[in-house]
Protein backbone atom coordinates (compact mmCIF):
# COMPACT_ATOMS: atom_id res chain seq x y z
CA UNK A 1 0.00 0.00 0.00
CA UNK A 2 0.91 3.43 -1.15
CA UNK A 3 -0.85 6.76 1.34
CA UNK A 4 -0.27 10.48 -0.20
CA UNK A 5 -1.02 13.21 2.20
CA UNK A 6 -1.68 16.22 0.34
CA UNK A 7 -2.99 19.86 2.12
CA UNK A 8 -5.85 22.00 1.51
CA UNK A 9 -5.26 26.01 1.06
CA UNK A 10 -6.32 29.01 1.95
CA UNK A 11 -5.90 31.98 -0.66
CA UNK A 12 -5.76 35.22 0.72
CA UNK A 13 -4.86 37.65 -1.75
CA UNK A 14 -5.27 37.72 -5.77
CA UNK A 15 -7.74 34.92 -6.34
CA UNK A 16 -9.14 34.91 -10.17
CA UNK A 17 -5.91 36.06 -11.43
CA UNK A 18 -5.20 32.88 -12.05
CA UNK A 19 -7.61 32.36 -14.77
CA UNK A 20 -5.97 32.31 -18.62
CA UNK A 21 -8.73 34.97 -19.43
CA UNK A 22 -6.70 37.14 -17.30
CA UNK A 23 -2.79 36.01 -17.06
CA UNK A 24 -2.05 35.53 -20.45
CA UNK A 25 -2.87 39.13 -20.90
CA UNK A 26 -1.19 40.56 -17.59
CA UNK A 27 0.23 37.94 -15.55
CA UNK A 28 -1.10 37.29 -12.20
CA UNK A 29 -0.31 36.32 -8.56
CA UNK A 30 -1.93 35.12 -5.23
CA UNK A 31 -0.57 34.47 -1.93
CA UNK A 32 -1.22 31.93 0.08
CA UNK A 33 -0.80 28.88 2.60
CA UNK A 34 -1.01 25.37 2.92
CA UNK A 35 -3.10 24.16 5.90
CA UNK A 36 -2.74 21.07 8.19
CA UNK A 37 -6.11 19.88 6.68
CA UNK A 38 -5.47 17.48 4.36
CA UNK A 39 -7.08 14.90 1.81
CA UNK A 40 -5.51 11.28 2.12
CA UNK A 41 -5.27 8.86 -1.03
CA UNK A 42 -4.39 5.26 -0.88
CA UNK A 43 -3.11 2.94 -3.50
CA UNK A 44 -2.87 -0.61 -3.73
CA UNK A 45 -1.82 -3.42 -6.06
CA UNK A 46 -5.23 -5.22 -6.99
CA UNK A 47 -5.49 -8.94 -7.11
CA UNK A 48 -6.68 -9.31 -10.38
CA UNK A 49 -6.11 -6.55 -13.25
CA UNK A 50 -9.28 -4.85 -12.54
CA UNK A 51 -9.67 -1.31 -11.31
CA UNK A 52 -10.99 -0.83 -7.64
CA UNK A 53 -12.46 3.23 -6.81
CA UNK A 54 -14.01 4.14 -3.42
CA UNK A 55 -14.78 7.88 -2.59
CA UNK A 56 -18.16 8.93 -2.22
CA UNK A 57 -19.10 6.01 -4.04
CA UNK A 58 -17.62 2.64 -5.03
CA UNK A 59 -16.73 1.64 -8.72
CA UNK A 60 -15.36 -1.38 -9.65
CA UNK A 61 -14.49 -1.35 -13.59
CA UNK A 62 -12.91 -3.37 -16.05
CA UNK A 63 -10.34 -0.43 -17.55
CA UNK A 64 -9.90 2.81 -17.34
CA UNK A 65 -12.50 4.17 -19.95
CA UNK A 66 -15.11 2.54 -17.77
CA UNK A 67 -13.89 4.67 -14.87
CA UNK A 68 -16.42 7.73 -14.66
CA UNK A 69 -14.94 9.83 -11.92
CA UNK A 70 -13.45 11.92 -14.23
CA UNK A 71 -10.44 12.89 -12.37
CA UNK A 72 -9.04 9.58 -11.77
CA UNK A 73 -10.04 8.26 -15.52
CA UNK A 74 -7.94 11.02 -16.75
CA UNK A 75 -5.12 11.21 -14.21
CA UNK A 76 -4.62 7.59 -14.81
CA UNK A 77 -4.92 7.75 -18.19
CA UNK A 78 -1.81 10.11 -18.68
CA UNK A 79 0.41 8.61 -16.59
CA UNK A 80 -0.38 5.02 -18.87
CA UNK A 81 -1.48 3.15 -15.95
CA UNK A 82 -4.50 0.36 -17.16
CA UNK A 83 -5.38 -1.52 -14.32
CA UNK A 84 -4.48 -3.77 -11.78
CA UNK A 85 -5.35 -0.94 -8.88
CA UNK A 86 -7.50 -0.15 -6.14
CA UNK A 87 -7.49 3.61 -5.17
CA UNK A 88 -9.53 5.17 -1.78
CA UNK A 89 -9.62 8.74 -0.81
CA UNK A 90 -10.64 10.57 2.50
CA UNK A 91 -10.52 14.22 3.40
CA UNK A 92 -10.36 15.71 7.01
CA UNK A 93 -12.52 18.32 5.69
CA UNK A 94 -16.09 17.73 3.10
CA UNK A 95 -14.30 17.64 -0.07
CA UNK A 96 -16.68 19.77 -1.90
CA UNK A 97 -17.64 23.66 -2.39
CA UNK A 98 -15.63 24.80 0.63
CA UNK A 99 -13.36 27.14 -0.66
CA UNK A 100 -10.40 25.10 0.10
CA UNK A 101 -9.34 23.71 -3.07
CA UNK A 102 -10.43 20.25 -2.53
CA UNK A 103 -10.50 18.75 -5.95
CA UNK A 104 -6.94 20.34 -6.45
CA UNK A 105 -5.76 18.52 -3.52
CA UNK A 106 -6.95 15.42 -4.70
CA UNK A 107 -5.49 15.30 -8.09
CA UNK A 108 -1.95 16.67 -6.79
CA UNK A 109 -2.62 13.42 -4.29
CA UNK A 110 -4.06 10.77 -6.59
CA UNK A 111 -0.74 11.99 -9.05
CA UNK A 112 1.72 11.70 -6.10
CA UNK A 113 0.59 7.84 -5.12
CA UNK A 114 0.26 6.64 -8.28
CA UNK A 115 3.60 7.68 -9.55
CA UNK A 116 4.97 6.15 -6.44
CA UNK A 117 2.63 3.22 -7.68
CA UNK A 118 4.61 2.88 -11.41
CA UNK A 119 8.13 3.37 -9.09
CA UNK A 120 9.19 7.47 -9.72
CA UNK A 121 9.51 10.46 -6.94
CA UNK A 122 7.48 13.63 -8.53
CA UNK A 123 8.85 16.43 -7.87
CA UNK A 124 6.26 19.45 -6.43
CA UNK A 125 6.77 21.29 -9.84
CA UNK A 126 5.75 18.00 -11.68
CA UNK A 127 2.68 17.45 -9.46
CA UNK A 128 1.38 21.05 -9.92
CA UNK A 129 1.84 21.33 -13.80
CA UNK A 130 0.54 17.92 -14.13
CA UNK A 131 -2.97 18.23 -12.06
CA UNK A 132 -3.36 21.38 -13.92
CA UNK A 133 -2.79 19.26 -16.84
CA UNK A 134 -5.54 17.09 -15.99
CA UNK A 135 -8.50 19.74 -14.27
CA UNK A 136 -7.94 22.64 -17.03
CA UNK A 137 -6.99 20.77 -20.34
CA UNK A 138 -8.47 17.14 -19.96
CA UNK A 139 -10.96 17.42 -17.49
CA UNK A 140 -12.03 21.10 -18.80
CA UNK A 141 -12.87 22.45 -15.83
CA UNK A 142 -12.63 26.30 -16.13
CA UNK A 143 -10.65 27.10 -13.39
CA UNK A 144 -7.95 28.74 -11.99
CA UNK A 145 -3.66 27.04 -11.37
CA UNK A 146 -3.10 28.60 -7.96
CA UNK A 147 -4.96 25.31 -5.97
CA UNK A 148 -2.69 23.11 -7.18
CA UNK A 149 0.67 24.29 -6.95
CA UNK A 150 -0.47 25.77 -3.19
CA UNK A 151 -1.36 21.36 -2.57
CA UNK A 152 1.64 20.36 -4.51
CA UNK A 153 4.18 22.58 -2.55
CA UNK A 154 2.68 23.21 0.97
CA UNK A 155 3.93 26.50 3.00
CA UNK A 156 3.33 30.61 2.83
CA UNK A 157 3.66 31.36 -0.95
CA UNK A 158 3.10 34.08 -3.60
CA UNK A 159 2.41 32.69 -6.66
CA UNK A 160 2.91 34.03 -9.98
CA UNK A 161 1.04 33.05 -13.53
CA UNK A 162 3.24 34.24 -16.31
CA UNK A 163 1.33 35.07 -19.29
CA UNK A 164 3.90 32.65 -20.90
CA UNK A 165 1.77 29.79 -18.73
CA UNK A 166 5.04 29.44 -16.51
CA UNK A 167 3.81 28.84 -12.69
CA UNK A 168 6.33 30.15 -10.28
CA UNK A 169 6.43 29.71 -6.58
CA UNK A 170 7.90 32.29 -4.43
CA UNK A 171 8.20 31.19 -0.33
CA UNK A 172 6.82 34.25 2.28
CA UNK A 173 10.57 34.83 4.27
CA UNK A 174 9.11 35.38 7.56
CA UNK A 175 10.83 33.92 11.07
CA UNK A 176 8.75 31.47 12.56
CA UNK A 177 7.35 33.24 15.08
CA UNK A 178 6.23 35.62 13.07
CA UNK A 179 4.51 32.92 11.10
CA UNK A 180 2.89 31.58 14.18
CA UNK A 181 1.46 34.44 15.04
CA UNK A 182 -0.12 35.26 11.76
CA UNK A 183 -1.37 31.91 11.63
CA UNK A 184 -2.87 32.57 15.58
CA UNK A 185 -4.81 35.71 14.27
CA UNK A 186 -6.63 34.21 11.57
CA UNK A 187 -10.09 32.65 12.20
CA UNK A 188 -12.20 30.67 10.24
CA UNK A 189 -15.67 29.83 10.10
CA UNK A 190 -17.64 26.96 8.21
CA UNK A 191 -20.69 28.35 7.07
CA UNK A 192 -22.43 25.02 6.08
CA UNK A 193 -22.82 26.16 2.38
CA UNK A 194 -21.25 24.21 -0.47
CA UNK A 195 -21.25 26.01 -4.12
CA UNK A 196 -19.55 24.85 -7.24
CA UNK A 197 -16.49 26.97 -7.86
CA UNK A 198 -16.74 25.83 -11.98
CA UNK A 199 -20.12 27.96 -12.23
CA UNK A 200 -18.87 30.61 -10.20
CA UNK A 201 -15.41 31.02 -12.16
CA UNK A 202 -16.88 31.01 -15.49
CA UNK A 203 -18.93 33.94 -15.07
CA UNK A 204 -15.74 35.80 -13.77
CA UNK A 205 -14.02 34.91 -16.33
CA UNK A 206 -16.49 36.05 -19.03
CA UNK A 207 -16.85 39.63 -17.18
CA UNK A 208 -12.69 40.04 -16.76
CA UNK A 209 -12.44 39.42 -20.20
CA UNK A 210 -15.05 41.80 -22.18
CA UNK A 211 -15.23 44.10 -18.84
CA UNK A 212 -12.00 46.96 -19.01
CA UNK A 213 -12.60 48.03 -15.39
CA UNK A 214 -12.74 44.15 -14.07
CA UNK A 215 -9.51 43.86 -15.79
CA UNK A 216 -8.28 47.45 -13.40
CA UNK A 217 -9.99 45.18 -10.34
CA UNK A 218 -8.03 41.89 -11.04
CA UNK A 219 -5.11 44.08 -11.68
CA UNK A 220 -4.83 46.05 -8.24
CA UNK A 221 -5.70 42.68 -6.35
CA UNK A 222 -2.38 41.48 -8.11
CA UNK A 223 -0.38 44.55 -6.91
CA UNK A 224 -1.54 43.66 -3.30
CA UNK A 225 -0.66 40.45 -3.25
CA UNK A 226 2.95 42.00 -3.54
CA UNK A 227 2.65 44.69 -1.02
CA UNK A 228 1.00 41.89 1.53
CA UNK A 229 4.12 39.90 1.23
CA UNK A 230 6.74 43.41 1.41
CA UNK A 231 4.37 44.06 4.39
CA UNK A 232 4.89 40.37 6.15
CA UNK A 233 8.48 40.15 5.62
CA UNK A 234 8.65 43.58 6.99
CA UNK A 235 7.00 42.15 10.28
CA UNK A 236 3.94 45.34 9.78
CA UNK A 237 1.07 42.06 10.73
CA UNK A 238 -1.77 45.03 10.83
CA UNK A 239 -1.55 45.57 7.25
CA UNK A 240 -2.71 41.60 6.82
CA UNK A 241 -6.32 42.42 7.31
CA UNK A 242 -6.15 45.95 6.34
CA UNK A 243 -5.11 44.53 3.05
CA UNK A 244 -7.27 41.22 3.02
CA UNK A 245 -10.58 43.67 3.10
CA UNK A 246 -9.30 45.60 0.55
CA UNK A 247 -9.43 42.58 -1.56
CA UNK A 248 -12.76 41.14 -0.59
CA UNK A 249 -13.86 44.38 -1.40
CA UNK A 250 -12.79 44.56 -4.84
CA UNK A 251 -13.18 40.58 -5.40
CA UNK A 252 -16.77 40.85 -4.55
CA UNK A 253 -17.00 43.69 -7.84
CA UNK A 254 -16.06 40.60 -10.00
CA UNK A 255 -19.40 38.50 -10.34
CA UNK A 256 -22.85 38.92 -8.55
CA UNK A 257 -22.78 35.45 -7.08
CA UNK A 258 -19.25 35.71 -5.10
CA UNK A 259 -21.32 36.78 -2.46
CA UNK A 260 -25.22 37.30 -0.83
CA UNK A 261 -27.06 38.54 1.73
CA UNK A 262 -26.02 36.61 4.33
CA UNK A 263 -21.99 36.46 3.90
CA UNK A 264 -22.46 40.30 3.75
CA UNK A 265 -23.96 39.57 7.08
CA UNK A 266 -22.10 37.77 8.72
CA UNK A 267 -18.80 39.93 7.36
CA UNK A 268 -20.42 43.29 8.77
CA UNK A 269 -20.38 41.41 12.10
CA UNK A 270 -17.35 40.05 12.36
CA UNK A 271 -15.93 43.52 11.48
CA UNK A 272 -18.17 45.14 14.02
CA UNK A 273 -16.61 42.80 16.75
CA UNK A 274 -12.80 44.01 16.16
CA UNK A 275 -12.04 42.01 12.73
CA UNK A 276 -9.58 44.39 10.71
CA UNK A 277 -10.78 42.28 7.37
CA UNK A 278 -11.59 39.17 5.91
CA UNK A 279 -12.94 36.87 3.12
CA UNK A 280 -14.83 34.60 1.73
CA UNK A 281 -12.14 31.43 0.87
CA UNK A 282 -12.97 29.77 -2.84
CA UNK A 283 -14.76 31.17 -5.69
CA UNK A 284 -17.59 32.39 -3.43
CA UNK A 285 -21.04 32.24 -2.07
CA UNK A 286 -20.07 29.16 0.34
CA UNK A 287 -17.66 27.73 1.88
CA UNK A 288 -14.85 28.97 4.44
CA UNK A 289 -14.44 32.76 5.89
CA UNK A 290 -11.43 34.00 7.28
CA UNK A 291 -11.21 37.00 9.27
CA UNK A 292 -8.18 38.43 10.50
CA UNK A 293 -7.81 40.12 14.40
CA UNK A 294 -6.45 39.94 17.63
CA UNK A 295 -6.46 37.00 19.25
CA UNK A 296 -8.01 38.83 22.29
CA UNK A 297 -10.96 39.46 20.17
CA UNK A 298 -11.71 35.98 18.38
CA UNK A 299 -13.77 35.45 21.74
CA UNK A 300 -16.22 38.17 20.85
CA UNK A 301 -16.34 37.30 16.93
CA UNK A 302 -17.04 33.53 17.75
CA UNK A 303 -19.84 34.96 19.95
CA UNK A 304 -21.52 37.00 17.53
CA UNK A 305 -20.81 34.61 14.56
CA UNK A 306 -22.32 31.81 16.84
CA UNK A 307 -24.44 30.15 14.47
CA UNK A 308 -21.50 29.22 12.05
CA UNK A 309 -18.81 26.43 12.79
CA UNK A 310 -15.53 27.57 13.84
CA UNK A 311 -13.08 25.71 12.64
CA UNK A 312 -9.10 25.79 14.09
CA UNK A 313 -6.31 25.32 11.74
CA UNK A 314 -2.47 26.08 11.40
CA UNK A 315 0.12 26.59 8.67
CA UNK A 316 1.42 23.49 6.62
CA UNK A 317 4.94 23.75 5.65
CA UNK A 318 4.60 20.99 3.37
CA UNK A 319 3.13 20.35 0.49
CA UNK A 320 1.87 16.66 -0.79
CA UNK A 321 4.01 13.58 0.76
CA UNK A 322 4.30 10.26 0.52
CA UNK A 323 3.34 8.90 3.86
CA UNK A 324 3.71 5.14 3.60
CA UNK A 325 5.28 3.18 1.39
CA UNK A 326 5.27 -0.62 1.41
CA UNK A 327 4.28 -2.77 -2.16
Amino acid sequence: MIISRTPLRMSFVGGGSDLPSFYERYGGAVLSTAIDKYVFVTCNPKFDSGIRLAYSRTEEVPSVEKIEHRLVRETMKLLQLEGGVEITTIADVPSKGTGLGSSSSFTVGLLNVLHAFQGRYASPTTLGAQSCQVEIDLCKEPIGKQDQYAAAFGGLNLIEFQPTGRVDVTPVVMPVARRELLSNRIIAFYTGITRSASELLQVQSANVSNDGDKQKTLQRMVQLTYDLKRELESGNLDSFGEILHENWELKRSLASGISNGDIDEWYDTAMRNGASGGKLLGAGTGGFMIFYADEEKHDAIVKSLGHLRRTKFNFEPLGSRIIFYNI
